[in-house]
Formats: structure tokens, sequence, C-alpha cells
């Protein structure tokens, strides 16, 4: 009789248990970075809107006027090409954006709603989870997720 080679049943459990339980940690932890780079894409597209908007302000004397619940196109009508090339239409989680300004061009808001889509309470200072909305207004953040903030 040859000795036969190769895996038995009881092998095969153990090795398919184990993956189970290191995916068990490991999916939570993946979607948790996921969200986290969303979040910080979302914040690096304000960033540059709101700087682009910062430089159209130091030519015209004035932020864009009079912008209610605008999305990105109407920002793209001031802004690009000069200021910025193309201007993001969606945050990280491809919800719209919301812009809005005053009348007279004192005072510009840039909102992401993000991950819950929907929009929340105002709070200001820093948020505890992915569905508080992000705020970037008059060139700095108002709302943002936990963090250092730079």
């Amino acid at each position: 009789m040859r000795k036969q080679k190769g895996f038995t049943l009881i092998e095969l459990l153990i090795v398919v248990a184990i993956i189970g339980i290191i995916a068990a940690i490991a999916i939570p932890n993946l979607l948790n970075a996921i969200d986290r780079g969303k979040q910080k894409r979302t914040m690096a597209d304000m960033r540059s809107i709101g700087t682009s908007i910062e430089s159209y302000a130091v030519d015209n004397n004035f932020y864009p006027k009079g912008m209610a619940n605008a999305p990105a196109a109407t920002i793209g009508g001031y802004v690009s090409p000069i200021y910025m090339k193309t201007v993001p239409t969606t945050d990280g989680w491809q919800n719209a954006w919301d812009c809005d300004s005053t009348a007279n061009g004192a005072q510009y808001t840039i909102t992401s709603v993000a991950k819950d889509a929907a929009a929340g309470t105002v709070t200001g200072g820093t948020t505890a989870n992915f569905d508080c909305d992000i705020i970037f207004a008059n060139g700095q953040f108002y709302q943002w997720p936990q963090g250092t903030q730079t």
C-alpha cells in the first residue's frame, strides 16, 4: 500500500475557520478606512474649491453673489477655467455640493451632506461620525470630522 498525501477534512475546516475569523476582524476596519478616505477626499475638494473662490474674490473684491443651494456647476461658472480647471461636481460619497453665498458677496459656504446624504444639524467644530455634514465657509472649515485640521 502506498501512503496517500493530502489534507484531512479537519485540517481544511480549521484553515477556513481561521480565515473567517481574520476576515471578521479586518472587514469593519477596511470599511472604516474607505469612509475615512472619502471624508478626506471631500475635504480636499472643498479646500480646493474654497481656494479658487478666494482667488476670484481677490480679483473681484467679492465672492460669487447670491448663490442659494447652488450645485458645483454654478461655482464652475465663476471660477472655471481661470482659478480652477474643473470644479468637482460631487463629494466623496457622490452627493452634490451645496453652495451658498450672500447677496452682496461678503460670505460663502460649501456644504457636503456626507455619507447619509441628508442635511443634518449644524453645530460647528468637530463631528463624531461619517453622517455629520462637513462645512467650509470663508476659507476655513466650520464643521469637520474628528482629527487635526490644517
